[in-house]
């Protein structure tokens, strides 16, 4: 029992350092993506570092959810494809420890990885999309300009959805604008004109939107009646004061509100079932992701093992192609949930139970002394494909 428990915590201690490694490396990777977006803010809308900083740390939770089960994986799999590669899988089989026995640390791991992962979802991605929205609005309250970006849908105003091809930063004029404007209640006017002018205000908060050579299609919600307006100047006047606020307070969506508010507004009854829907997949995702750890870390146990008989390089590559199938599945899974044919439940944790039903497969596989290998049916499959392929070429 002390050697078992010696090699417990050996193995347990040699998943840590891949571990941190990765999740360092891929939440950097993640973070890169952004780089692109900040420069502008900084370069364009004269965004202080300090906020800029903040918007960073905000962010992280999101990426954190998704790279906590992917470090995950990675060291697990590196840890038992290294101890296979080095022979000390097989000098453990010799001294009489079987692969059962080898479970509790990697399942502690695991675990562990869940608990993390799932105190991110819960208290972290809600609090940091909320605190990147409540930052971007203070930054926009200060600077019109960020609350208008080229080529994209920006709804920061609310009530006011804005869509601009090309925006001039030194002379702050547009081209090919379109203004929906929804805050006269029942009315929506929707703008649409070739160029158009930011103007800043002297003092206050109230900006303006100066259109030229447009057209006004306005709808009238109640009276289900249709007008339009020819005009050759006309102004939009927007009070930044009132940026995504209702009654003075920050609107939050779904997945920006906390568990127990999310939890409460389901037992309440939504009517709307496409917000229900919404709402119950994004309550389901808070727990299927962090158990990702759990399928993931199940399955690349057997996948590193199998380097002991196989090339390492399989051993790697079938742990990516799981790696990316889950996501795939969890990507189809939110796909198929919003359509609402599906329930909920289903489509976010049908991937864990898909993934870790291969995990115990393979793992039933090498106790046996078996090679780890996709199914029949899919090899051949996949050598069909490769034959197509190859005559094509």
């Amino acid at each position: 029992m002390k050697n078992f428990n010696i090699i417990n915590r050996y193995i347990f201690r040699e998943l840590l350092s891949p571990f941190f490694i990765s999740l360092f490396f891929l939440t950097f990777v993640f973070l890169m993506t952004r780089i692109p977006e900040i420069t502008n803010m900084v370069v364009n809308y004269n965004a202080d570092i300090s906020s800029v900083g903040l918007m960073v740390v905000y962010t992280l939770p999101r990426f954190l959810e998704f790279t906590i089960p992917m470090s995950v994986m990675i060291s697990i799999l590196l840890t038992f494809m290294r101890m296979s590669g080095e022979n000390e899988i097989v000098a453990l089989k010799g001294a009489g420890v079987s692969l059962y026995k080898l479970l509790p640390p990697v399942l502690l791991f695991c675990l562990s990885g869940v608990l993390l992962s799932l105190w991110i979802t819960v208290f972290g991605v809600s609090w940091g999309k909320l605190s990147l929205k409540t930052k971007m609005i203070e930054i926009a309250g200060s600077n019109m300009d960020i609350a208008i970006q080229e080529r994209q849908f920006n709804s920061k105003i609310e009530n006011i959805l804005i869509y601009v091809s090309h925006v001039d930063m030194s002379t702050k004029i547009m081209k090919d604008v379109f203004i929906e404007d929804r805050r006269t209640k029942g009315i929506v006017s929707i703008c649409v004109s070739p160029s158009g002018k930011l103007i800043r205000p002297e003092n206050g908060q109230i900006y303006t939107i100066r259109l030229y050579d447009g057209v006004i299609n306005q709808v009238d919600i109640n009276e289900k009646t249709v007008s339009n307006i020819e005009f050759g100047s006309y102004d939009i006047n927007i009070d930044l004061n009132s940026l995504n606020k209702v009654n003075n307070k920050i609107s939050k969506d779904l997945d920006e509100i906390s568990l127990v508010d999310l939890v409460g507004s389901i037992r309440s009854g939504i009517k709307d079932k496409a917000l229900l829907t919404e709402a119950l997949m994004e309550l389901h995702e808070k727990f299927s992701i962090p158990f990702a750890c759990l399928s993931l870390g199940f399955l690349a146990f057997p996948l590193g093992i199998q380097a002991a008989s196989l090339r390492r390089s399989s051993g790697f590559g079938l742990g990516l192609f799981f790696f990316f199938l889950y996501y795939f599945l969890l990507a189809a899974g939110w796909s198929a949930g919003e359509t609402g044919n599906y329930p909920p439940i289903i489509c976010m944790w049908l991937p864990n139970f898909l993934i870790g039903g291969v995990g115990v497969y393979f793992f039933v596989r090498n106790a046996k002394e078996k090679p780890v290998q996709l199914p029949g049916f899919v090899r051949k499959a996949g050598l069909v494909l490769k034959q197509k392929f190859a005559r094509k070429i």
